[in-house]
């Protein structure tokens, strides 16, 4: 008979590293990249099922770190002034060499390109109920890598 594993060693999520324009977010705590496919669907004659197909898709960037910089207000504020969207490449590296995910593939990377901020960014946050301030961004980008 083979060896026997016991303890399956799955991927761990607390592992890894996120970076923007090359700079580690150090303070990072949660990071997540979405695709999401844009999708047609549409029926045929003398046919029961739906056919469908890919016609394009988004990519969505979700970054949550404690807040510890001016990193977003000073976006803004180059933004208010100028007038340039901010564009960034995000990227972030998962490596939990204990992980039989690591064993096989080593470490998970992907690259967002032209990343640009969509959703609400806060300037202050203040909370009598709070603790520590996390800034939460949403980004759109363009392709991955």
């Amino acid at each position: 008979m083979g060896k026997e594993r016991v303890n399956r060693s799955p991927l761990s999520a607390r592992e890894g590293k996120v970076y923007i324009d090359g700079v580690l977010v150090a303070d990072s705590c949660k990071f997540k990249v979405v695709f999401k496919p844009d999708v047609w669907s549409g029926k045929q004659l003398s046919e029961q099922g739906t056919n469908r197909r890919w016609i394009g898709y988004d990519i969505e960037v979700q970054i949550t770190e404690w807040k510890t910089t001016r990193r977003y207000r000073g976006m803004v504020d180059s933004y208010l002034k100028t007038g340039a969207t901010p564009e960034f490449t995000i990227q972030g590296i998962q490596t939990d060499k204990n992980s039989d995910f690591y064993v096989t593939n080593k470490s998970e990377k992907v690259t967002c390109i032209g990343c640009v901020p969509t959703g609400d960014i806060n300037l202050i946050e203040m909370d009598t109920d709070g603790d520590v301030v996390k800034e939460d961004i949403t980004m759109g980008a363009k392709r991955v890598a």
